[in-house]
């Protein structure tokens, strides 16, 4: 059974679950493998792209490429 019938097999057996204790596992279950999955895919920056980064940063305060912190606070709560 390929990857495509594995997960529409799936997804009707849950839908027919009753069972809402079952259903809250499966939650968790999911929840616990993405933010596993995404600690996977994190990958060490190298000292290299560190100093990169760094020195982009520098650059862009000399340049008056920035945002006060005030603004920035203001701006993330209109993102909610």
């Amino acid at each position: 059974m390929d990857l495509q019938a594995r997960k529409e097999y799936f997804i009707q057996e849950f839908l027919r679950l009753q069972n809402e204790e079952i259903i809250s596992q499966f939650e968790s279950l999911l929840k616990i493998s993405r933010k596993k999955a995404k600690e996977q895919e994190l990958q060490p920056m190298s000292i290299e792209q560190f100093h990169g980064e760094i020195e982009q940063s520098m650059d862009d305060s000399r340049n008056g490429r920035k945002i006060e912190l005030n603004d920035l606070l203001n701006n993330i709560k209109e993102w909610r």
